[in-house]
């Protein structure tokens, strides 16, 4: 996941991922509502149903590993503690933006199984 994280993958290019299930490494997350595909500000709007009671929450495209289209998912780089653990949404504020990516930027773990990084 060296990608950007408000870039969607190359795999994912301009595909409306609306109504695409959400799948985080451990589960489903939900369904996305929304996406965005702004340079450097890309993400999704995810309605998680049942799991976190009906909320919604804003993930970076960055989280995205890869897109299944003929099953219509997204696979993400992120657990559902994660997600559940991220600040809360209210709007995609510049405020709210780097809380969250602060937030994904600390738990991120680097490839070789060391420390999260900085």
């Amino acid at each position: 996941m060296d990608n950007d994280l408000w870039t969607f993958p190359d795999t994912v290019g301009r595909l409306d991922v609306a109504g695409f299930t959400v799948e985080a490494a451990d589960g489903t997350v939900g369904k996305v509502n929304e996406s965005s595909n702004a340079a450097g500000g890309s993400y999704l709007v995810v309605d998680t149903g049942f799991w976190k009671f009906g909320k919604t929450v804003l993930i970076p495209a960055g989280l995205v590993e890869r897109v299944d289209r003929d099953d219509e998912k997204l696979y993400l780089a992120a657990a559902k503690d994660d997600i559940a653990d991220a600040p809360e949404f209210r709007e995609a504020s510049a405020d709210y933006r780097s809380a969250l990516a602060d937030h994904y930027l600390t738990r991120r773990k680097p490839s070789n199984g060391g420390a999260a990084a900085p």
